[in-house]
């Protein structure tokens, strides 16, 4: 998944803030989808890759009891965690047991996204 992620990491649009990350999302049966960080001179109007991947899926029909996990790689070869946007994102459309794949320098780290969205706001809140 690694080489699949520093290919992607290349396809990054990131000419403002000089950060490439790179997302795939893999699905139970076996369907990745991919994301790149596209930025844009308002960052508002910019996507990350997490959201990027985890729209792309969404899009072609794919939902919450589809996702498996979560593969993430940013160019500096630091952890990259999703963003809290992005970790919203993932609490409203993945279960909370959502793999995390951090690779870097190397190595490879993994958490679940209840794990660093511990207080997270959700479906519950809003009733």
């Amino acid at each position: 998944m690694e080489e699949k992620l520093d290919i992607l990491l290349e396809r990054s649009k990131s000419l403002y803030f000089h950060y490439p990350v790179a997302a795939i999302l893999e699905c139970y049966d076996g369907t990745l989808f991919y994301g790149v960080n596209v930025e844009t001179s308002s960052p508002a109007a910019g996507v990350c890759a997490e959201r990027n991947a985890l729209f792309s899926a969404i899009s072609q029909g794919y939902t919450r009891d589809d996702f498996k996990s979560i593969h993430l790689k940013a160019k500096s070869n630091k952890e990259v965690y999703p963003c809290f946007i992005c970790r919203q994102a993932l609490v409203d459309y993945c279960k909370q047991d959502l793999e995390i794949i951090i690779y870097y320098e190397g190595k490879l780290k993994q958490v679940l996204l209840h794990e660093i969205s511990p207080f997270a706001f959700c479906d519950a809140d809003l009733s």
